[in-house]
């Protein structure tokens, strides 16, 4: 039996993986952030009631650079007193089982990886989308982290005048529109042509983000999670409009497999295979 856990910068989310399920998942909003010593405990506290003499070991995501050889995070995003934590050592000694640590989008591809939308393949990139934009990266079968674990980090990457993080996140439709991602999709429901446009736009840049990561990575399929993937068909054939002109590889477009998540615990399921080889 093994724990996932999902340590955000809100929430903190936990169950127990069987198969390619998650039961007696927990969640519940991560106070006093900070104090290292109280988000510790409160941690600690969180995972104990899913712990029995069954467990075999734990998996921890998080929104971090992350040094998954040691299980040390730093400069964990949104929990200002986590700077640098050796979360390994600690979880290690309070439950005595093994402990794994990962950055959240490593474990959100891992998850679709070995239990979800790309299971059976071999190259993948998961993508999130949300306040930001995050990637995982799973090449040849395996987690790829770069040399300081910082690899994936494409919201980053320049973009027009911004980068990513800006045109594909919630940047886009505050600064942008002065709105946010969810009352666009309410009134993209309703019919409302601005919200429809404003997605078809959206559509476009994630379109051209896809053609960066495929230059990069050529991946076999492109697994897209995260909050705004809630409006998925909304932007979806914008997306795809976008990829297939202008591309000079187009037999790797051709055959990339464009995916939407659809298990709301895949980030705990990924979290839950960091043991026992499965990273």
């Amino acid at each position: 039996m093994t724990i996932g856990v999902d340590l955000g910068g809100t929430n903190i989310r936990a169950g127990i993986r069987s198969g390619d399920t998650i039961s007696g998942f927990r969640q519940e909003v991560l106070r006093d952030k900070e104090s290292l010593d109280s988000t510790l405990q409160q941690l600690k506290d969180f995972i104990r009631p899913l712990v029995s003499k069954a467990t075999e070991s734990i998996g921890v995501a998080v929104p971090s650079i992350v040094d998954a050889e040691q299980g040390v995070v730093y400069d964990v995003v949104n929990i200002p007193s986590w700077k640098r934590v050796e979360l390994k050592a600690l979880l290690e000694a309070e439950f005595n089982v093994p402990v794994a640590v990962e950055n959240d989008a490593n474990c959100f591809a891992l998850g679709e990886f070995h239990h979800g939308k790309a299971k059976g393949l071999r190259n993948v990139v998961g993508v999130t989308l949300g306040t930001g934009v995050g990637a995982g990266l799973i090449l040849d079968g395996k987690i790829y982290r770069g040399s300081n674990g910082g690899a994936g980090e494409v919201g980053y990457l320049n973009y027009r005048n911004q980068d990513y993080e800006f045109y594909g996140g919630s940047f886009f439709f505050s600064e942008v529109h002065g709105t946010n991602a969810l009352d666009v999709y309410n009134e993209a429901v309703a019919g409302k042509p601005n919200a429809l446009r404003i997605w078809e736009v959206y559509g476009m840049h994630i379109g051209n983000l896809v053609k960066s990561l495929v230059y990069a990575y050529d991946p076999d399929a492109i697994v897209f999670g995260g909050s705004i993937t809630k409006a998925f068909d909304f932007f979806k054939a914008s997306l795809r409009e976008t990829i297939a002109s202008h591309f000079h590889f187009p037999r790797s477009m051709e055959r990339l497999r464009i995916l939407r998540s659809e298990n709301e615990h895949i980030t705990l399921l990924g979290a839950s295979s960091l043991v026992n080889g499965d990273r």
